[in-house]
């Protein structure tokens, strides 16, 4: 499974991160990024809580 975010669509609420730090970290201005878009079997449960949890539904999965 792959995750991508959109950083032009993000806002930078931060729920993503808060949610599901192992997948997600703020950049210096607050906004989201994903830190390994391959994410491990044991962390998709948290991508998918990333993406459930978007205002601007910045965030993709993409099953592979």
């Amino acid at each position: 499974m792959k995750v991508r975010l959109n950083r032009d669509r993000c806002q930078g609420h931060g729920r993503c991160y808060v949610l599901a730090p192992a997948v997600f970290e703020p950049d210096d201005d607050g906004y989201g990024y994903v830190i390994n878009e391959n994410v491990a079997s044991d962390l998709e449960d948290g991508a998918h809580k990333g993406v459930n949890n978007c205002p601007e539904d910045a965030i993709v999965i993409i099953e592979s």
